[in-house]
């Protein structure tokens, strides 16, 4: 079961979820798949906020990773209640 914070959208979860079988993407192509269905720019947004919290990694050009934090949280493993923005 997954703990989510109040910060949190409901694009994070399809984010995180696409990254973690994808590997690392942009906002453009996570836009373009069937999995996570926003905007290019709500997905840039919201990666910005997921990389302040520490779930995801901004790799450069665009270009995101998921973090160890962030497949915790995928697993149940981690409330995301209990992070903070850097």
């Amino acid at each position: 079961m997954r703990f989510d914070a109040d910060w949190m959208s409901r694009a994070d979860d399809r984010i995180l979820e696409h990254l973690s079988e994808a590997g690392p993407d942009t906002p453009k192509e996570m836009a373009d798949s069937d999995r996570v269905r926003f905007s290019r720019q709500h997905i840039n947004a919201r990666c910005k906020t997921l990389v302040e919290y520490g779930l995801l990694v901004h790799l450069g050009n665009g270009v995101y990773d998921i973090t160890r934090t962030g497949e915790q949280y995928l697993a149940g493993e981690l409330d995301a209640r209990d992070l903070e923005a850097d």
